[in-house]
């Protein structure tokens, strides 16, 4: 009896929960399609005059553009440099390693919010205020440590038996991390490359801050034109707000198998 009970709240705590969670969901489908929308969740006055304002909006397609280059941009210089730096740490005996990994691993906790004083004050004496390679810049140096961290774990799943035979076999350094390490390591690759894209795709605050010509805010940002002084359009923020979500749904349905090896890194043992 007590048994049953305890899975009554149980199950009651977690239909709660996942109610308080589906609520948004269901308000942001519903406005996006209707033409009176407002703060309630109700039967919509079905229209696609929402989509249809956002999409021939250019000023969307240049913040989507945008956003697209400060992600992409930063996937790409995150992996290449959480990789290099990942690999020393990963196959070589360092003398304070372990304080290394957990001073990284400290700077993943610190808020970044408490930092961007400063880095508005620095981006604006190197002339990087107002760019997109400089934010760009900025947000793969935040997103190095953990990265690093990640990549160096991933790393350490392939073993050290498999790049010997290649060097054994005449291959240089490089050539045995280009062959070997990266086939081995591709889940564990694409994982940082999500996570990092995912990241830098929904940021706000630092694009919000090192960039003022509103040509190159990303869509994080834009998506603040829909506030009004004084009246909001619901109906378009809800749509624009689906749009904005679709890339980072996509790139996980497409590269999910790759996130879920990710985690477990266990291709370099097998067989």
């Amino acid at each position: 009896m007590r048994e049953k009970r305890n899975k009554i709240i149980a199950y009651g705590a977690l239909t709660f929960i996942a109610v308080v969670f589906l609520l948004p969901l269901c308000w942001v489908v519903l406005a996006s399609v209707d033409a009176t929308a407002n703060l309630s969740v109700k039967a919509p006055d079905f229209t696609l005059d929402n989509y249809k304002s956002v999409l021939t909006n250019k000023t969307n397609y240049l913040s989507f553009l945008n956003g697209f280059i400060i992600s992409f941009g930063q996937s790409v210089l995150v992996v290449l440099l959480a990789g290099l730096a990942a690999y020393p740490l990963s196959r070589y005996e360092m003398k304070h390693k372990k304080l290394f990994m957990l001073s990284m691993l400290f700077m993943t906790s610190l808020p970044i919010a408490t930092i961007m004083v400063p880095v508005y004050k620095m981006f604006l004496t190197v002339k990087l205020y107002d760019n997109l390679f400089g934010v760009i810049l900025f947000m793969t140096a935040s997103a190095m440590p953990y990265s690093i961290w990640m990549m160096k774990n991933f790393m350490d799943a392939v073993p050290m038996e498999l790049e010997e035979a290649a060097w054994v076999d005449g291959a240089g350094k490089l050539k045995g991390i280009q062959k070997v390490i990266v086939p081995l390591m591709v889940p564990g690759i694409f994982t940082i490359a999500i996570y990092t894209f995912s990241g830098s795709w929904g940021n706000f605050l630092v694009p919000f801050i090192l960039i003022s010509s509103s040509d190159k805010y990303p869509a994080a940002v834009t998506l603040y034109q829909f506030f009004g002084t004084h009246t909001v359009s619901y109906g378009l923020l809800a749509s624009f707000s689906i749009i904005y979500a679709l890339p980072s749904i996509i790139l996980y349905v497409l590269t999910q198998r790759y996130m879920s090896k990710g985690f477990s890194m266990q291709g370099g043992t097998k067989g």
